[in-house]
């Protein structure tokens, strides 16, 4: 009887213990499964493209999809999510033709006669929107998406936070929806390969809508935003490259050689005080974007 009554608490925490180690043993082997096809890489070096230029709050992500790779400048900031200001115009674009409140690209709007910029103020395409990031333009186009629609698709394609608060043609600028530079590279990666929730065509055109720079040797997508928050502003540059190599073809293969497109994906973010008007920040954003981009020899330098 004695025994009995001894041997129980042995029995349970011998019970516990290997419970607990099967426990752990689980975790770690899921931990290894998630992290075992992409090896991570810190570069303190991309900091210099930053700091050179007087820049102190600044990230940089990259992912090398031909090798899956990410690489990284400052990993805190990476994860951590601002408004999208008018990096939102890719999505915006897609619920646009998801939802055929643009048939395609080509989709005219009538200029409202506001002046604001001379870029913005005359009658234009989608495509054409995009290119000059008419602001006026996309609100509209969210106007006619509508609150409900854009809701959904902002749940269904998991972008940043997805919080729409206030007004339906101002939620992507007033900070209610927020996103990570981590985040909006991989919506662009799921776009390349048509792994969203929606249809082929619409991420094909907004890919191609992207299409900023085109060589023999590399193609360039991206989109810019600058929204404010308080008394500082946020600079966004989010997009792909793609580098194209010859590839040889094995013996006895009739076609000896072929070019193919080789992508990378990448994100970069920082903030200065709106005051700071000591630079032309819109452009230093795509400097620094073109300067990592031949550090890591996608480009050439």
């Amino acid at each position: 009887m004695n025994t009995r009554i001894h041997s129980l608490p042995l029995r349970l925490n011998h019970f516990l213990y290997m419970r607990a180690s099967v426990l752990s043993f689980c975790f770690l082997a899921v931990l290894i499964s998630s992290c075992k096809d992409t090896r991570l890489k810190e570069h303190k070096d991309w900091g210099k493209y930053f700091e050179d230029k007087g820049i102190k709050n600044a990230c940089f992500i990259l992912r090398d999809n031909n090798h899956e790779s990410v690489h990284y400048y400052n990993k805190k900031r990476c994860t951590e999510r601002f408004l999208p200001a008018s990096t939102f115009k890719i999505f915006n674009s897609m619920v646009a033709l998801e939802t055929a409140v643009a048939s395609d690209d080509q989709l005219q709007l009538k200029w409202d006669g506001v002046a604001r910029r001379p870029e913005w103020d005359k009658d234009m395409n989608m495509r054409e929107a995009f290119k000059v990031s008419n602001l006026p333009y996309y609100q509209e186009i969210a106007r006619r998406i509508g609150p409900g629609r854009m809701q959904h698709y902002l749940d269904t394609m998991k972008y940043g936070n997805m919080k729409m608060e206030g007004n339906i043609d101002n939620f992507w600028l007033n900070n209610s929806l927020q996103v990570s530079a981590d985040e909006e590279m991989g919506l662009l990666k799921r776009m390349y390969f048509a792994e969203l929730p929606i249809s082929e065509r619409t991420q094909r055109i907004v890919k191609t809508m992207m299409l900023m720079e085109q060589t023999p040797g590399y193609n360039v997508y991206w989109k810019t935003g600058t929204g404010s928050v308080g008394d500082k502003t946020i600079y966004w540059v989010v997009g792909f490259a793609e580098k194209i190599m010859k590839v040889k073809e094995p013996e006895g293969s009739m076609n000896k050689s072929d070019f193919r497109n080789y992508p990378f994906f990448f994100a970069e973010n920082f903030e200065l005080p709106t005051a700071d008007t000591s630079k032309k920040w819109s452009q230093v954003r795509l400097d620094i974007m073109h300067d990592i981009l031949k550090n890591y020899e996608i480009l050439p330098r």
